[in-house]
């Protein structure tokens, strides 16, 4: 089995995949609807199923277009072929992160329309670039345009996560992600002699406190069979910067971290602690942000959520076990969570090894067709969920 997988561009050429996807709203019956961003921003698209009761608040089923880049050289399959083995493995890049989410969003609603089933609720189902490097481009643009506003959405669904065992994986929020440079100034001199207070020795304060967040997290997630990584704050150091040449001690020097911070530590807790390093390390310690996103820190609240219980009535209906989460990386839907929509992420992948990003990605066509069945009745139960859902 193959196709053109090379619609959902991995290089920032998206022509082909706008095309490919009007093609398909115009064979499924949706309406197509795009929108261009002013540059550098690039544009989003969506299609539209409307509903017998269109003025209810409408349903979103999100997909990024984009996928990230592959070394073919470890692929043992073109990457960009999406052939198929004889075990049904599918091999591709973005066979789980998330081609194959989009394309059981219209696969769903394809089968539900011929058989005539008709939503209370209107769903859009979009599709926008540049959720790899961050959404700003898409996503984040796109819920602060007058057309998504429009929309009216009350409730969305976005991608997910694969599991290796039975049970599927849904997250109700998701980590941010901080990405912070510590800079350390000192006295500088001639390295033959110990000279006080230099940012070497402040910076090995800044690099020991920020490791030893990162060791107490790495042992309360080996020392709880109940947490996920999303329920703790990953700590990486992966830059160190500095050095003028090998007999001189440095005036400056940085490091920089990569955190994914749970939405479960309180946001001021988590800038006191950073502050608080810098204090203990001494004057001319400083942190300037790489990145910082806390649209992470949104969560949608479950109890009395009527699109959940709608959501979860459907996964019972079908005998699936749940795993409910905080979702360990960042998907596009945080931008919803953001502005008070309620939603999941939700990728109906069982009992396959976690590839997203890694080489020989693939998704077994069994699976991929039972995601299909999954979303149909996924769609029939949220989009009859009940009028006025609590709104966290």
């Amino acid at each position: 089995m193959t196709s053109d997988n090379n619609y959902f561009s991995s290089d920032g050429n998206y022509e082909k995949a706008k095309s490919w996807l009007k093609s398909q709203a115009d064979e499924i019956g949706l309406e197509f609807n795009i929108v261009e961003f002013e540059r550098p921003a690039e544009f989003a698209i969506w299609m539209t199923w409307k509903g017998s009761r269109p003025e209810l608040k409408s349903i979103l089923l999100n997909s990024h277009i984009d996928v990230v880049p592959v070394d073919q050289d470890k692929w043992t399959w073109d990457p960009f072929a999406a052939e198929m083995d004889s075990n049904g493995n599918i091999f591709a890049r973005g066979t789980q992160d998330m081609k194959s989410v989009g394309i059981q969003y219209l696969e769903a609603i394809r089968t539900l329309k011929v058989q005539g089933f008709v939503p209370e609720r209107s769903v859009h189902v979009s599709f926008v670039p540049d959720e790899e490097l961050g959404g700003t481009k898409g996503m984040k643009v796109f819920v602060e345009t007058p057309e998504f506003l429009k929309l009216n959405v009350g409730f969305g669904l976005d991608e997910g996560i694969g599991n290796p065992d039975e049970s599927f994986v849904v997250s109700y929020g998701e980590r941010a992600i901080w990405q912070v440079k510590f800079t350390a100034k000192g006295n500088t001199g001639h390295a033959l002699r110990f000279i006080e207070d230099t940012a070497a020795e402040k910076l090995q304060t800044v690099i020991n406190k920020m490791l030893d967040l990162r060791c107490k997290e790495k042992k309360r997630l080996e020392s709880d069979s109940n947490l996920g990584m999303g329920s703790v704050t990953s700590v990486n150091m992966t830059i160190l910067q500095g050095g003028l040449q090998i007999n001189i001690v440095p005036p400056e020097l940085s490091a920089s971290f990569d955190l994914r911070v749970t939405p479960k530590w309180d946001i001021s807790d988590a800038l006191k602690f950073l502050d608080g390093v810098c204090t203990e390390a001494g004057p001319g310690v400083s942190y300037e942000w790489i990145f910082r996103s806390d649209h992470g820190f949104a969560q949608t609240e479950l109890q009395g959520n009527s699109f959940w219980e709608a959501f979860e009535k459907a996964c019972n209906e079908m005998e699936l076990k749940l795993d409910v989460q905080v979702f360990p990386g960042a998907t596009d839907i945080r931008y919803l969570r953001h502005i008070g929509i309620p939603a999941l992420g939700f990728s109906p992948i069982n009992n396959t090894p976690v590839l997203l990003h890694d080489n020989d990605e693939f998704l077994n066509d069994k699976v991929f067709l039972r995601g299909i069945t999954i979303y149909e009745r996924i769609i029939r139960n949220v989009t009859s969920a009940a009028d006025v859902p609590t709104i966290p």
